[in-house]
């Protein structure tokens, strides 16, 4: 069986780093929230995808939070930032009902190269907590803001409880991705085990050479050509048997307001192809519909059961 993990970082236009300089923290609260409107599209369209299988997601109470290793229609797994989770703790209630794993991307969108240890391990802990009131229940993975990883938070995240993290980029083009040698380490599927129950779930990459195809998703999957996308993901799953993919709900909102005074780089980055990102999301499961489109949890689980 071939694995499709699609994960959503549950964050608002207004807090990507693109925009850090123009937009600051203390501004967040007077901005316009749209990440709620744009998760419930995406919730819609994997629910439509689900029905259109013939395999439907079940709902779920708190009680079970992530469903059984092989349960069938599609299973996503949404990185919740605390910062949004406070102000709609209904909206990551809904995304847990819809049969999808709740996960933690941190309480503020700070970079870990901003924080102490001990702020980020308040930061780690808190936003889980945050979570498992919300939901009820347990919270096993965790991803940085802009993928800014390295061992030593990684070791602050497995103290915290978490179960696995999937902040990896192997991409060496932006500057504020972390920067990880896992050769070495144990490969369990895609994962990495870093120690006893502890993985790191990296997002998916072709490598070239000493450098990395990045094709995982995000700002890479509005600009890169769909046929070249689906050749390099039939590539990934063909070597990998599975494919890591992540998205943010900002990325299928053409209505989002422009910001102004950011780098033009920055502009491109943020607004280029929001109008293809969504269609070009039904197509990338369409296409690749004969593929188990779990969770993360669910994908670790079913590594251990095999």
């Amino acid at each position: 069986m071939r694995h499709l993990l699609i994960t959503v970082d549950v964050e608002d236009w207004f807090q990507v780093e693109n925009f850090r300089d123009c937009i600051p923290f203390s501004s967040w609260p007077s901005c316009q929230m749209r990440v709620e409107q744009n998760t419930h599209v995406l919730l819609d369209l994997f629910d439509s995808a689900a029905e259109k299988s013939g395999q439907p997601n079940a709902p779920r109470t708190s009680r079970d939070c992530a469903g059984p290793s092989n349960s069938r229609g599609l299973h996503a797994t949404f990185f919740v930032l605390g910062w949004i989770a406070r102000r709609l703790p209904s909206l990551v209630r809904e995304i847990q009902s819809r049969g999808h794993e709740v996960a933690s991307h941190g309480e503020n969108h700070f970079l870990h190269y901003d924080c102490s240890g001990e702020k980020l391990k308040e930061d780690l802990s808190d936003s889980k907590k945050l979570l498992e009131d919300i939901i009820g229940c347990e919270v096993h993975g965790y991803r940085a803001p802009s993928f800014s990883i390295d061992y030593d938070a990684l070791k602050l995240i497995k103290d915290c409880g978490y179960h696995y993290d999937s902040s990896f980029n192997s991409f060496g083009g932006n500057a504020r991705y972390g920067k990880m040698d896992l050769s070495g380490r144990e490969r369990v599927g895609i994962a990495y085990k870093l120690a006893d129950a502890f993985y790191e779930l990296p997002i998916s990459n072709i490598p070239v050479g000493r450098q990395s195809l990045p094709v995982g998703g995000g700002g890479y999957f509005r600009v890169i050509p769909a046929p070249l996308m689906r050749w390099c993901i039939r590539r990934i799953l063909e070597n990998e048997r599975a494919y890591l993919f992540y998205i943010h709900p900002w990325e299928i909102d053409l209505g989002q307001p422009r910001v102004q005074g950011c780098s033009r780089l920055s502009r491109y980055r943020h607004y280029a192809n929001l109008h293809k990102t969504l269609p070009k999301l039904s197509g990338l499961i369409d296409t690749f519909r004969d593929c188990c489109f779990n969770s993360c949890r669910q994908y670790l689980e079913s590594l251990s059961a095999g």
